[in-house]
């Protein structure tokens, strides 16, 4: 599976679902306001920007916002909200895709380096990061928690949602440190729709020494977007690295 294969026509044409999931007003107003507190009012660019979820509103908000995207379907999806002169998007890999100017933010939301499938790749993605902030820059990532602590031995799955009309579970390749997400949608009828991605995990530690690799010191780490703390029971975490100021 292919990245440019996952993220299709189709894909696009069902990654958007107002006011619920990702899109709930509860997920996304936290994460909208703190990056536009973390941009300080400079300029902000969006690896992997998608369909726009998270550009759209911060850029309601008076942040200059760039995005760097692979999928053109997405981007298309994209143009319907908001034209080019608003959100310029560049199309290519955010591992090594650069858009011009500087910036004072870049953001990688909800689990996307994950998409990068080699931690080469991974690292070039905060090299990359590091290319386009101004000194004292921030780069902001969303990722989740590899639920290793599940798999008793000789299991390979874990069940991570379940509820009606939706199973959601991972399968894991312990020794490259890959996992493949598995969706299974229900709507009544005996037929259920699937659809999968694979990702490269990464446990914040080793997320912490390809920062540095790139020139990042560890600014912050929370559980969510609103704050809570990050413990050894979290789930997923943002964390907020930053290049060190000039002088």
């Amino acid at each position: 599976m292919r990245q440019d294969e996952i993220w299709d026509a189709e894909t696009a044409r069902r990654y958007d679902t107002p006011g619920v999931g990702m899109f709930a007003p509860e997920v996304l107003e936290p994460a909208v306001d703190r990056l536009a507190e973390l941009a300080g009012g400079g300029r902000a660019l969006e690896f992997a920007v998608g369909t726009g979820r998270v550009a759209v509103p911060l850029a309601g908000r008076g942040v200059p916002v760039t995005g760097i995207e692979l999928s053109r379907p997405m981007a298309d999806r994209l143009r319907t909200k908001a034209d080019e002169a608003t959100i310029p998007v560049v199309i290519g890999d955010m591992a090594t895709a650069t858009a011009p100017g500087e910036y004072t933010l870049v953001y990688l939301v909800y689990n996307t380096i994950s998409n990068l499938l080699t931690q080469a790749e991974q690292v070039e993605c905060f090299r990359n990061a590091a290319r386009h902030l101004t000194p004292g820059g921030r780069f902001v990532i969303e990722l989740w928690v590899p639920e290793l602590r599940k798999l008793p031995p000789g299991q390979q799955a874990t069940v991570w949602c379940c509820e009606p009309g939706y199973i959601g579970l991972d399968t894991y390749d312990v020794l490259r440190q890959h996992v493949v997400s598995h969706h299974f949608s229900f709507d009544g009828s005996r037929r259920a729709r699937l659809s999968r991605s694979p990702h490269r995990y990464i446990w914040p530690a080793e997320l912490d020494l390809m920062a540095r690799l790139a020139g990042f010191e560890l600014e912050s780490r929370h559980a969510d977007w609103a704050g809570a703390a990050f413990t050894a029971e979290s789930r997923s975490h943002v964390s907020v690295y930053r290049i060190p100021p000039s002088g």
